[in-house]
């Protein structure tokens, strides 16, 4: 998958990863997933779909902590994320948000497979063991799995994480944290940037 990495991504899992902290880089990054991918959604769709986003945004916050313990990447650890989330859309027939097309799910899947074993997590089950609440329901639409159209989708990079730094450039596996991250930069501690992600 390709995704983007720069020191608000660090700062925000210095963030998760601080007591004091945590419960407002939840908020924050749940509000920020859930606002980025709505905007992706037809607009006929998407105060029907905020709140089960919500939900489960908030629970893949321990998956993501859970691949950090086990050794990915941080980079690794958000793609891990992302994937539980395609899964999820791929689920509802919700295509428009897929963030890579339906036929790359597989692979991406593949990639994780034991961490995905470990914590019952499966293309139907994009949760597995980290759903600790009631995941609001809203209403799919499996027609569009018939001829998906998956117009914010990157293809291509389903044999490991791509990652765009704040240069532009393209690293396969990402940067190395940089020293000396400042936790006050993360989503949610710093509300300047809703945007990035």
């Amino acid at each position: 998958m390709k995704i983007r990495q720069n020191v608000r991504h660090f700062a925000s899992r210095k963030a998760l990863e601080t007591p004091v902290v945590r419960s407002v880089a939840v908020s924050g990054l749940v509000r920020l997933h859930t606002k980025v991918f709505l905007d992706k959604a037809d607009a006929v769709h998407r105060d029907e779909r905020k709140a089960h986003l919500d939900a489960f945004f908030e629970c893949t916050m321990d998956t993501y902590l859970q691949a950090l313990t086990e050794g990915y990447s941080e980079a690794e650890a958000r793609e891990i994320t992302h994937i539980q989330a395609n899964f999820d859309f791929y689920n509802h027939g919700w295509t428009e948000m897929m963030e890579f097309p339906a036929d790359e799910l597989e692979d991406h899947y593949d990639r994780y497979r034991d961490f995905f074993e470990t914590w019952g997590i499966t293309i139907d089950d994009p949760l597995g063991e980290f759903r600790d609440r009631e995941i609001p329901a809203a209403p799919s639409t499996p027609e569009k799995l018939d001829d998906p159209e998956h117009p914010h989708a990157v293809g291509g990079f389903a044999d490991d994480v791509y990652v765009e730094g704040s240069d532009g450039e393209l690293r396969v596996g990402g940067q190395d944290e940089p020293e000396d991250v400042d936790v006050s930069k993360a989503v949610g501690v710093d509300e300047d940037d809703l945007e990035e992600r």
